[in-house]
């Protein structure tokens, strides 16, 4: 496409291959929604909410609605957001806190998570029994559980795909179950008034005296904890991305309108003293009592079931990690099911079935996804407060958010069971420890733990001015800046400040060795000041008595083994050919060392121009028009971060441009931006273009920008730079990758 964006080593980190990923299976509705919705909707709803109200009157029960589910909707939100800012693997939360805070975080709160599956599971077929021994009261209660375990177990190794049919059976019938008691006698021929408190310290002492207002939250609150099911899924959806916040915030918002709607009923169906006293007030109330048996029954048994499916694929996902014993074997797979993993969640279900009565650990349960909600919530305010540019969430949700989420899910804790959130904690940091022991390697796994730490370092580095660092997920651009003259720095120092505001910093290095070295000294400490004034981090140094070209090598080389380094090497193209050789050396030689370049030519007439418009000019691979090997070779790392970051800081429009030979390419072309755009998760008002012709002539065709992106190659054609600048009528930013920022993070 450009002599400019010639070929380069692959030095660029490669971006995942899609073509080797595992077939997707399930959209948002099957994957997501109808799990997660099924396994909210569930046994508390239909024996526990008619107590609730019953005990803290219709306004209480709303409050005690409001607190549970605002802080699994917080949870939501945070686990939403972090979705769309990342390609989600198998393993859901498993996967999503490894990703962010590392393997050994992710392993210690994914192993207690995983191991409340088949607790559940047992669970949740001990609530299934009793419904159905009030039914056939003479049935062996243990031949009932083993039944339906053969029978969630048998759904589950068949296929999941299998198991997600049935659960559109259980659909069915919990809608019926909701008409038969939304169409409840008494509420439509004779309702009650309404107790709207109970008789709590502070509320309006009307109500009925029932348990404290803590205790009826406590035994409400496990009824939000399913919003995990369609995440645990992660690996088996079409489009995680955008199926997980989709799907779990729209059941959710459908649940939390079903728990308001039906607490009222129930608030009209009996008086206090009979919702505290009888658990099945919304099976008797109802217009056919047996639709709302057959809804608890179906309700008990698709949350079993999202357990028995999703609980393996942790398993798994840790197994591909090489967290646990025979991880190997846990890993595998066949026909796209983890059997082997499916296998040992029913062991461990089967033994927990023969111990008849969990009720003593249940709240140790309920303490394993608060865990995990927490770290969910943690991981997005980390994220969202360190300023990186790698977050770029398609989903933005305000700090106050996360905050509120993570602050809930402690309180949560210890208002249930202090000593069980106690005993949760010890297990996570005991299993932390072991892991941390094992010494696992994470295989090329990035989080956000260095980005943390050097948050950390840049604030201290602030106070004693030294030099900040970055890697491929926590990238920001520390520009090192020759400076020969002042003059020159200041012409562009809004353009530099644009670049590297807020999170980035310029490492400005005065090359004296024509300038009274005092005066150089003063000048660039003027601007050093002068960014840090309006907010960048900047340090400073003058090199005496050397040329160009050693003086900023000798820089590159020395400034490597700094533990804060410039990983960006800032140049504008020279004014006199006989300088051509010099900055090639210099540009050789950043990339041996592992530095980026960007090079800037500024248009001697127009300047930065209205800093609205930006083109990105692109180009495929040799081999074809796949994104992974564009990105291998064609800087396109730092092409896309570079306009990605004027973009959001001038409010400008970018527009992504490629050139074609043939209108015959042209839809190749259009998918292949199209694909850029979307791996790269650059928002609107960003579009693309594709140009047919030369190269040359696309240039000085193209619609007019202030500044146009392009690749640089390792040892640059300065006349094209020039030309580049006169055809395109605007000043140019060539660039070139290190190998150490990706796009795609």
């Amino acid at each position: 496409m450009t002599d400019a964006q010639a070929d380069d080593p692959a030095t660029a980190p490669s971006p995942p291959n899609q073509a080797q990923a595992a077939p997707a299976k399930f959209g948002t509705f099957t994957g997501v929604f109808t799990p997660t919705l099924l396994t909210i909707l569930g046994v508390i709803m239909y024996v526990r909410l008619g107590w609730v109200v019953g005990n803290a009157g219709l306004y209480g029960a709303f409050l005690v609605l409001l607190l549970a589910l605002g802080i699994s909707a917080a949870t939501a939100l945070s686990l939403s957001s972090i979705a769309t800012n990342t390609r989600l693997g198998a393993g859901g939360p498993f996967a999503l806190i490894s990703r962010a805070l590392g393997l050994e975080v992710g392993g210690s709160i994914g192993v207690p998570l995983y191991l409340s599956r088949p607790l559940g599971v047992a669970m949740y077929i001990f609530g299934f029994r009793e419904g159905w021994l009030w039914i056939f009261p003479d049935h062996p209660a243990l031949s009932v559980d083993l039944a339906v375990f053969g029978v969630l177990f048998g759904l589950a190794y068949v296929s999941a795909n299998l198991a997600f049919r049935v659960q559109y059976l259980i659909m069915a019938i919990i809608v019926a179950s909701l008409v038969s008691i939304l169409l409840a006698p008494a509420v439509w021929q004779e309702p009650l008034s309404p107790t709207y408190w109970g008789a709590y310290p502070g509320f309006p002492e009307e109500g009925f005296q029932g348990v404290d207002f803590w205790v009826v939250f406590a035994v409400f609150f496990p009824a939000t904890t399913g919003i995990l099911a369609g995440a645990n899924m992660s690996g088996d959806l079409k489009d995680p991305r955008r199926a997980i916040p989709q799907g779990t915030l729209w059941a959710i918002g459908l649940s939390t309108v079903i728990y308001f709607v039906l607490a009222y009923y129930a608030a009209l169906m009996a008086p206090p003293e009979e919702l505290v006293s009888n658990y099945n007030v919304l099976i008797d109330g109802a217009l056919w009592p047996p639709a709302v048996l057959a809804g608890l029954l179906g309700a008990t048994f698709s949350s079993a079931l999202a357990g028995a499916v999703g609980g393996p694929r942790i398993l798994m996902a840790m197994g591909q990690r090489g967290l646990l014993p025979q991880s190997d074997w846990l890993a595998r797979t066949k026909g796209g099911e983890p059997r082997n993993a499916i296998t040992v969640t029913a062991v461990l279900t089967l033994a927990a079935l023969m111990v008849r009565d969990l009720n003593a650990i249940a709240s140790l349960v309920t303490m394993f996804f608060l865990i995990t909600y927490f770290a969910i919530n943690l991981i997005l305010l980390i994220e969202s407060s360190l300023g990186l540019v790698s977050f770029r969430p398609t989903l933005r949700v305000p700090r106050l958010v996360p905050l509120l989420g993570a602050v809930g899910c402690v309180f949560v804790m210890f208002i249930i069971s202090p000593t069980f959130g106690l005993i949760a904690v010890g297990l996570v940091v005991a299993i932390y420890v072991w892991i941390l022991r094992k010494g696992l390697q994470q295989d090329g796994v990035e989080d956000v733990r260095s980005g943390i730490f050097g948050a950390m370092a840049e604030w201290a580095a602030a106070q004693v001015t030294e030099m900040p660092s970055g890697e491929q997920r926590a990238w920001k651009p520390n520009f090192l800046v020759p400076v020969e003259d002042t003059d020159e720095l200041r012409g562009e120092f809004l353009f530099i400040h644009d670049m590297c505001h807020p999170e980035g910093s310029v490492k400005l290095m005065g090359l004296s060795h024509d300038r009274d070295q005092d005066v150089l000294r003063r000048e660039i400490l003027a601007l050093s000041d002068s960014f840090r004034a309006k907010g960048l981090f900047s340090t400073w140094c003058v090199v005496n008595d050397v040329g160009f070209t050693n003086g900023v090598i000798h820089g590159l080389q020395a400034l490597q083994s700094a533990f804060f380094r410039p990983n960006t090497l800032y140049l504008r193209v020279p004014d006199l050919k006989d300088r051509y050789d010099e900055f090639k050396e210099v540009i050789i030689q950043a990339h041996e060392t592992g530095v980026g370049v960007v090079l800037l030519g500024r248009h001697p007439k127009s300047g930065m121009g209205q800093l609205k418009e930006i083109n990105v000019w692109v180009r495929p691979a040799r081999s074809g028009w796949g994104t992974q090997d564009a990105f291998e070779h064609n800087n396109l790392n730092l092409i896309l971060l570079m306009g990605y970051r004027l973009m959001v800081r001038w409010q400008a429009n970018m527009r992504l441009i490629t050139v074609i030979g043939d209108e015959s390419e042209r839809p190749q072309a259009e998918a292949f931006l199209a694909d850029l755009l979307d791996l790269a998760r650059i928002p609107k008002p960003a579009d693309s273009l594709v140009l047919v012709g030369g190269f040359q002539a696309c240039l000085a065709s193209a619609p007019r920008s202030d500044i146009d992106i392009l690749g640089l190659q390792q040892e640059p054609d300065f006349d094209f730079v020039a030309g580049a600048v006169e055809l395109t009528r605007s000043t140019c930013l060539f660039v070139m990758d290190s190998g150490r920022e990706s796009a795609l993070v």
